[in-house]
């Protein structure tokens, strides 16, 4: 199994319409979150390339942003892990 853990960038949360359209999606197991962090999961990676898009919102204004970040690992190992860094389209 292999988990995608997207830290939230401070101040944003991740819009209810956001997760209906990710829960609609065949290729996902779950999908959780918890505090700022939204885990997804899938069954198995193949060579194929996907596009997730997470819609957040912003709720507090926050100076200085920081990026956060993207984790891909496997779940049964993972020490293969795979971190990314965003800040945000349109920033």
């Amino acid at each position: 199994m292999v988990i995608i853990e997207v830290s939230l960038l401070s101040g944003f949360i991740m819009t209810s319409r956001s997760r209906m359209l990710l829960e609609n999606r065949t290729i996902f197991k779950k999908i959780e979150v918890k505090a700022n962090v939204v885990y997804i999961y899938l069954e198995k990676l193949n060579d194929e390339s996907q596009t997730f898009i997470l819609q957040l919102e912003q709720v507090i204004q926050v100076k200085n942003l920081k990026p956060a970040s993207i984790k891909i690992y496997d779940y049964y190992q993972p020490g293969g892990l795979q971190i990314s860094y965003y800040l945000g389209v349109g920033r």
